[in-house]
């Protein structure tokens, strides 16, 4: 059972030390130390595997979910990344460029090789693949049940639109296609979608736009780009009082229901269906993380 949130999954370049030691201190839920587009050039690739290693080593990351963002299997980097940070500390992988669903299935594969060798008890390491053309739009279900080891999707719509050599408009049309797909695909598979990164970073009435957009969809979280977007995102991503109470109360009629052999609930002149039962019980598991991250 996964027990973190994806409500914020903050990028980290990991070369940089002074973003990683603010990252320290960042109540992000999930950590993407990038090793791949933010590193640059190629030579500080290395510098990031070792600071990651470094500082999750030295407990400087304790508490925090990671998920460093590997490089694709055409780079070269790949398997120095993964032979580094297959390590205690590290809950999985971003795996990017995930066209596939061979992609994650060979992804998978290095990765029970790497636990096999090291005495790693075999699907430790989860994955998130990272989703950035078309072909992986169009290829979601199959990216999702690629692996067990998949938990979540995350889209990259800059990628995305340039492979699409499309235009990414102010409103963000040329995205809400993908991205119902995506969503749609993922929970089809029982797999979390992620919504892309807010490009307009200081543009913070734009960023809640999108999240409302994004959670009319069915997403569960976004990629992260700048730690003051957090307090919005959490806001909207943290079901509030009045949805916890009603998920409780939901879920005690319609046992009561149970009990008593009336089969159906009724809750505000409405029924009690099963869907509505796992929406609560999803609402629930949630607030109950948050609550358990806060203390």
């Amino acid at each position: 059972m996964i027990n973190y949130l994806f409500r914020s999954l903050m990028f980290v370049p990991a070369h940089n030390e002074r973003l990683l030691n603010s990252a320290v201190k960042s109540y992000a839920d999930i950590l993407l130390l990038d090793i791949e587009d933010s590193v640059q050039p190629s030579s500080n690739k290395e510098v990031a595997r070792k600071n990651i290693k470094e500082y999750v080593m030295d407990g400087k990351f304790e508490g925090k979910v990671l998920f460093p963002r590997v490089n694709d299997r055409e780079s070269g980097e790949l398997l120095s990344d993964v032979l580094e940070l297959t390590i205690e500390g590290v809950a999985g992988f971003m795996y990017p460029k995930s066209k596939t669903g061979k992609d994650v299935y060979f992804f998978s594969k290095l990765l029970e090789t790497i636990e096999y060798q090291k005495n790693i008890p075999i699907g430790t390491f989860k994955i998130i693949p990272l989703i950035e053309t078309a072909a992986a739009v169009l290829n979601i279900q199959e990216i999702c049940t690629a692996s067990d080891r998949v938990v979540a999707v995350s889209f990259g719509s800059e990628d995305f639109i340039s492979d699409l050599q499309g235009i990414h408009d102010h409103d963000d049309q040329s995205l809400f296609t993908a991205r119902s797909l995506i969503s749609m695909g993922a929970r089809a598979c029982n797999v979390i979608p992620i919504d892309t990164v807010h490009v307009r970073v200081h543009d913070l009435e734009d960023l809640e736009k999108n999240i409302i957009v994004a959670k009319n969809l069915g997403f569960e979280g976004m990629l992260v780009l700048n730690p003051k977007e957090l307090p919005i995102i959490h806001d909207y991503y943290t079901p509030n009082n009045r949805e916890v109470e009603d998920a409780k109360e939901m879920l005690k009629l319609s046992e009561e229901a149970k009990k008593s052999g009336k089969g159906v609930a009724i809750m505000n002149g409405k029924f009690i269906g099963p869907p509505m039962v796992l929406k609560a019980k999803s609402i629930l598991k949630k607030h109950s993380l948050i609550v358990a991250k806060k203390e």
